[in-house]
């Protein structure tokens, strides 16, 4: 029965294809343990819905994977995470991992000034979600919120490197760079595909902290004490794909993500 429990995937899912960031750390982190990943292609983004709508789209989700036999769920999206945690927590039955208090943790570990500041969307901005998650881990710390809520689009047109994703970049980090953060939290899963865009805006003296390798650390370590790491004489991982629209669309982008060609997506139909 535990071997059975161990070889279940690890189910992973966000608005569309940033959560693939996430599920890239997992596979570099954790090479023998198999994915099954959602992107919701159809309903994003969603960082300009409600509270109540994203709560919704996370129920179903979460309805959907536990069907699947996960034995773990990562919510690789920060508006979820922000507005919806409470509500995958107490439908799940599988230990559940978010993205943003692994992003918060990291932040608040590795800031030299104690001035952090946030990218995320609009509806994870106005949960004050990552500023209540900082001060967990420093009441002192100093947090900047800015919200961008063209990132994720850009993100999923596959502008990476584009003048317009540099242009609206250099607008969102205007007023942050002004209140001297030396931290600075990728706080959507679909902004660490702008990394090397924004390291370059940046420079050098400010941190960026990328949730997905945190939030890769932090399943990796639970795995462990809970007894759940599939063993590495198994045979190589299947990782399976679902979205709710466009897979071809998902699978052009999310090659960018994961370094190489998906296999079958599968169109998921509610």
């Amino acid at each position: 029965m535990g071997d059975f429990i161990c070889d279940r995937p690890i189910g992973v899912f966000d608005s569309g294809v940033g959560g693939l960031t996430v599920a890239h750390a997992l596979m570099t982190a954790l090479p023998d343990e198999r994915i099954l990943y959602f992107g919701d292609t159809a309903r994003l983004p969603y960082g300009t819905k409600s509270s109540a709508t994203v709560a919704g789209y996370a129920a179903q989700i979460t309805e959907f994977l536990l069907k699947r036999d996960v034995k773990m769920l990562v919510v690789a999206c920060n508006t979820m995470a922000a507005v919806a945690l409470s509500v995958v927590t107490s439908m799940s039955s599988v230990p559940v991992v978010d993205v943003l208090d692994a992003g918060a943790r990291a932040a608040s570990r590795a800031t030299r000034l104690g001035r952090i500041g946030v990218l995320a969307t609009l509806t994870t901005i106005k949960s004050e979600a990552y500023d209540k998650a900082i001060h967990a881990y420093g009441s002192e710390l100093v947090v900047i919120s800015q919200a961008c809520p063209l990132f994720a689009p850009l993100v999923e047109e596959g502008w990476l490197d584009h003048p317009v994703t540099e242009l609206t970049a250099r607008e969102y980090l205007r007023p942050v760079l002004k209140e001297q953060v030396d931290t600075l939290v990728l706080g959507c899963t679909h902004y660490p595909l702008l990394k090397p865009l924004l390291s370059r805006l940046v420079g050098p003296k400010t941190l960026l902290v990328d949730s997905a390798e945190t939030t890769a650390t932090r399943v990796a370590d639970l795995l462990t004490a809970q007894g759940l790491r599939r063993p590495s004489g198994a045979p190589p991982p299947v990782h399976e794909y679902y979205v709710t629209d466009v897979p071809q669309r998902f699978r052009a982008v999310g090659a960018l993500c994961l370094g190489h060609e998906l296999p079958d997506v599968h169109l998921v139909h509610w």
